[in-house]
């Protein structure tokens, strides 16, 4: 918008000897924003718990730049987590590793700025490497870029998961591998994760022990082999009672004669099987 004003000389009301006074060209001033920073702080939190970033990308961009507490806001925690939150969004993570590496925060922001923190990451290397990362990729991602002790209360973590957390899981673990949704959300809300998170953990916990009952299981019938042929061979000869006990006593239980079409596997080498 702009308007013509007619002058008699430059801005401030001193005519220039010489110059004819004309009309000049005026835009519109902007608006004067009057906010303080308790006012700007609850503005940020109302438009991040809304959810609508594209909103609050505008409101802080709206502040002038020179404004009068421009101080106190570079301290307030609700405009800084606002302002990073924006430059993840926007994919500005050079200004996104600036504010988190340089701000304190609190231990209520942790949990959302380090998913911020690691996410970004895992997009440039994505990038650069031009394909989706795998799970180791994104352990060397996370070695190669620890979290800054700014969004960190220097707690060990494994998997991005606590110690607290994963002692938690696992006393739930031995309780119940196959918790219903009821139990999942209950779990979710005592460990601070998601139930897609807690249906991940168990589902990867369970793959593993399966897999750790499979390589036991092997190494067992590796070892009952080994035995039963460092025994020696024998004439193998009908028993007159017509049993195989005496048989299988004497040739090993990997015998071909004790393979049957009806027998099972015993559930006590299967942890997974045991009920």
């Amino acid at each position: 918008m702009w308007m013509t004003a007619p002058t008699s000389g430059p801005p401030g009301g001193f005519p220039m000897p010489g110059i004819a006074a004309m009309p000049t060209l005026m835009f519109a001033p902007l608006p004067s924003l009057s906010f303080t920073p308790a006012q700007v702080a609850r503005v940020c939190e109302t438009l991040e718990e809304s959810g609508d970033v594209e909103r609050l990308a505008r409101f802080l961009w709206s502040l002038p730049a020179a404004h009068g507490n421009c101080e106190s806001l570079n301290k307030n925690e609700a405009v800084m987590r606002a302002r990073a939150l924006v430059a993840y969004h926007h994919g500005s993570f050079r200004e996104l590793y600036h504010i988190l590496e340089n701000f304190r925060f609190g231990k209520d922001s942790h949990t959302k700025l380090q998913a911020m923190w690691l996410e970004s990451h895992y997009q440039e290397a994505e990038k650069l490497r031009g394909r989706p990362l795998g799970p180791v990729d994104k352990y060397r991602v996370r070695k190669k870029f620890p979290l800054p002790r700014t969004i960190w209360d220097g707690e060990q973590k494994t998997h991005c998961f606590k110690e607290r957390t994963r002692g938690l899981l696992r006393e739930w673990y031995l309780q119940d591998p196959y918790p219903n949704p009821t139990k999942k959300r209950e779990l979710a809300q005592a460990t601070g994760l998601t139930p897609t998170q807690v249906g991940n953990w168990f589902k990867n916990r369970r793959q593993r022990d399966r897999a750790a009952a499979a390589k036991n299981r092997m190494q067992q019938q590796q070892q009952r082999s080994s035995s039963s042929s460092s025994g020696g061979s024998a004439t193998i000869s009908r028993p007159v009672d017509g049993s195989t006990d005496a048989l299988l006593m004497h040739h090993g239980r990997d015998s071909p004669l004790s393979s049957s079409p009806c027998s099972s596997p015993d559930p006590t080498l299967d942890p997974v099987l045991s009920p």
